[in-house]
């Protein structure tokens, strides 16, 4: 029994030198998505696939800030990481001006469909829905600085797309309109308008719109030296006016977080928070960004649905089972299962849960199981991805599902 043991910890060490070394996929995609729709400032759109994807999965858009790209806030953050344990979406955008910042001025970028970076964005949402099948009440975005005037913009433009998002150190919506891309007025805190007049600019970029609001989370620095700390300010006489609520809030919380900061919540008549507000006591524009707090205020920290397709990769036991790509060429692609001895059945499934076919092989006595996967498989289903989920069972019994770039 102690000489099973250590057989089945060898071969567990082994899995975890190939997860670490060879193509594993028990850590998701990241991958340039082209031709995703409407885009006229040709920005470009990167999205991370979990290594499980839930049955109705979320969606979560991340911003970069200015003089950042997609690259940048996908190795920064965790968003990728929390997506695998709960099975939903990641885009990251990425801008293409030449100072790396979001397009939040232009007459285009604040109207409904009107253009601009803001549609670039939603282009990338509608193309997951629609080919992933994603949930499409269940949208959220998030950003810092630029991204989080993005983030501003976003809710305020597409209301029927967004549901909540979370911005960290940001601008009111419309604040920085104007013929050039820089607010100076804005950023050093020189404007002030009514809750009115700030909702008026938001109701304006979809006169037609009569459904619910998205929820907001708005994080500032009080000693912010880029976008001033009297922005906050603004943001939430603006979005205070949009949800038809007081500006007195519901609940406030000192020393939260750290100390000094201070929590604001502000509830609709039906009791839930529609807008929460995180003041950093002492903290400049490069303020401290607590990812798990946003992605809590999103609901993005719990699964998009009950079931997910499929089970989750098993941890390293007797059953343990890593799948990788030992080579790819024009025509097929050779997958090799490492698990325990038996008879492999491999089922190909499309991302959206569409069965391609299932594969038998022979008895392995070793637990090392080979099949070569036909690129031609797939044609008939007119499948433009090549990311594939693979469901793994041995001698009939599941071991795992895994997501797969043949």
């Amino acid at each position: 029994m102690r000489k099973h043991s250590k057989i089945m910890l060898k071969l567990c060490q082994i899995s975890i030198f190939f997860e670490l070394t060879a193509l594993s996929l028990l850590a998701g995609t990241y991958k340039e998505i082209n031709d995703f729709g409407e885009n006229p400032s040709n920005i470009k759109m990167f999205l991370y696939t979990p290594d499980v994807v839930a049955e109705k999965p979320s969606i979560l858009v991340a911003c970069h800030w200015c003089h950042g790209k997609a690259q940048d806030i996908y190795n920064g953050s965790r968003y990728a990481s929390v997506a695998d344990k709960f099975g939903y979406y990641v885009i990251f955008p990425s801008a293409i001006s030449s100072d790396g910042c979001w397009d939040v001025a232009s007459e285009a970028a604040l109207k409904h469909n009107g253009g601009g970076d803001p549609l670039g964005i939603v282009s990338m949402v509608r193309y997951v829905i629609k080919n992933f099948h994603a949930d499409s009440t269940r949208v959220y975005v998030l950003g810092v600085s630029s991204g989080a005037m993005m983030t501003n913009v976003l809710l305020g433009a597409y209301p029927d797309i967004f549901a909540a998002g979370s911005a960290f150190a940001g601008v009111p919506f419309g604040s920085f309109a104007g013929p050039n891309s820089w607010n100076d007025d804005c950023a050093k805190g020189r404007i002030t308008k009514s809750a009115k007049e700030w909702g008026n600019l938001v109701r304006a970029a979809y006169p037609n719109f009569t459904g619910k609001r998205p929820r907001i989370q708005m994080w500032h620095g009080t000693n912010d030296e880029v976008l001033d700390f009297h922005n906050l300010g603004e943001a939430l006489k603006q979005w205070t006016d949009v949800h038809g609520i007081d500006t007195i809030p519901s609940s406030k919380e000192s020393n939260v977080f750290q100390t000094g900061w201070t929590r604001q919540r502000y509830k609709n008549q039906n009791g839930e928070v529609v807008i929460e507000t995180i003041i950093e006591q002492n903290q400049p524009h490069n303020l401290q960004v607590l990812q798990d707090e946003a992605l809590a205020f999103l609901r993005l920290d719990q699964p998009s649905t009950k079931t997910f397709f499929g089970p989750k990769p098993r941890q390293c036991s007797e059953s343990h089972t890593t799948v990788f790509t030992t080579s790819k060429n024009a025509t097929s692609s050779t997958v090799t299962i490492r698990s325990v001895p038996g008879i492999a059945t491999l089922t190909l499934f499309t991302l959206n849960g569409q069965q391609i076919r299932t594969l038998h092989g022979s008895r392995s006595t070793d637990g090392i199981h080979t099949f070569v996967i036909s690129k031609k498989l797939s044609a008939h289903l007119q499948h433009s991805s090549s990311i594939y989920i693979i469901r793994v069972a041995i001698d009939g019994r599941v071991v795992g599902t895994y997501t797969l770039n043949l």
